[in-house]
């Protein structure tokens, strides 16, 4: 007998621009209308000063806590983090999180209908920047009543938003925790992106982005979240896990399996990565998410990488991951000496960058720490 899920979360959605009140993009366009999904954990304090605000990597949504549904499957992506006696402990404070900009999850994004053509915006919706996901969630904070925020917490695309937080509004914002992350995007991750963006642009269905009444373009978008998942392991996880075990019985002639079947569990692992991503996420999303990292420069139009870092006074805590090749340590620290007030951890794991999602006990001692202080 399956146990009743109770307190399921609620995803809300609430319109914060219209047409009388667009948001300036980065891009220079006026931008309406924008709908955005969130959800809150805990209560907010009468005077609105105990809010963290949390911020979701590239295939995240709203959901980070608690059950979406009955289903024990819809447990949220940090779920180990939010509650009652966690790290982000609901019984201090007011956790929230929304889906960015430009996302798939209920925020609108290019999957969502545009009242000018009551279709699917596609490629005619503008290129959000990181500082454009940053000003809607201050929006949203704004709207909820938050007169401060102990602090932002993110990893990967996340921790581009928190960095970006400081640096926006660092007059409401009282310590921040950008884990695994970059300052400005490297060529390494940029490179890799590309390669993502091609797999799916390449596939006969994508159509330019005119795809929806069509569905998906599944091949280009499985193989781009395949690319995504070696840059999110490590070697060592992949050689304990998988080495070189094949998916079928031993001895099977895999010098001629050339028809695309799963010879090694590598493989199949892959590609099941693939498909599951294909039946949750939007492949022009994908699109416009990863240019935003892509584009992501804390120091474009402000000054020098160096100067802007020194420019962040409040208290941070740097996370630094040892296996994480996609934004490896040398990164992390090089953020963390260049911002005064900041404290440098590191996560010794396996699992690579992913390991943030992982490695509850090691994350959950370092930001207690930190919050306590």
């Amino acid at each position: 007998m399956k146990t009743k899920i109770e307190n399921i979360v609620e995803t809300k959605i609430i319109r914060l621009f219209t047409e009388t009140n667009p948001l300036l993009l980065d891009c220079g366009a006026a931008f309406s209308p924008i709908d955005v999904a969130y959800e809150t954990y805990g209560e907010l304090n009468s005077e609105g000063t105990n809010a963290i605000v949390v911020c979701h990597a590239l295939t995240g949504s709203a959901h980070a806590a608690g059950y979406s549904s009955e289903d024990p499957k819809s447990i949220g992506w940090w779920d180990s983090f939010i509650g009652e006696g966690k790290p982000l402990d609901t019984k201090k404070f007011c956790i929230i999180s929304s889906n960015f900009l430009g996302g798939c999850y209920g925020t609108t994004g290019s999957s969502s209908i545009n009242p000018a053509t009551e279709k699917p915006y596609g490629l005619l919706f503008p290129q959000m920047t990181v500082r454009d996901m940053v000003r809607v969630q201050k929006s949203l904070i704004d709207h909820l009543g938050v007169q401060k925020i102990k602090t932002v917490i993110g990893g990967s695309l996340g921790g581009m938003q928190v960095l970006e937080w400081a640096l926006l509004y660092p007059e409401i914002v009282e310590t921040i925790i950008p884990i695994a992350t970059a300052a400005q995007h490297s060529p390494w991750a940029i490179g890799l992106n590309d390669v993502a963006r091609q797999a799916i642009m390449n596939d006969p269905d994508w159509h330019k982005g005119n795809y929806y009444e069509f569905g998906q373009p599944e091949k280009g978008l499985a193989l781009a979240r395949q690319v995504a998942m070696l840059s999110y392991r490590s070697e060592k996880e992949f050689q304990q896990r998988f080495g070189r075990e094949h998916q079928k019985e031993k001895g099977i002639d895999y010098l001629n399996q050339f028809n695309n079947s799963d010879v090694f569990q590598i493989e199949s692992y892959l590609r099941y990565q693939g498909k599951k991503l294909v039946k949750r996420f939007d492949a022009n999303t994908y699109l416009y998410i990863s240019r935003a990292m892509d584009i992501h420069d804390v120091s474009f139009g402000r000054g020098t990488l160096k100067e802007i870092l020194h420019s962040i006074k409040i208290p941070s805590l740097l996370v630094g991951i040892d296996s994480d090749i996609l934004y490896p340590i040398s990164e992390q620290k090089n953020i963390a000496e260049s911002i005064p007030n900041s404290t440098y951890c590191e996560i010794t794991s396996p699992f690579g960058h992913d390991a943030f999602l992982i490695e509850f006990e090691q994350m959950a001692k370092h930001v207690t720490e930190f919050l306590e202080k």
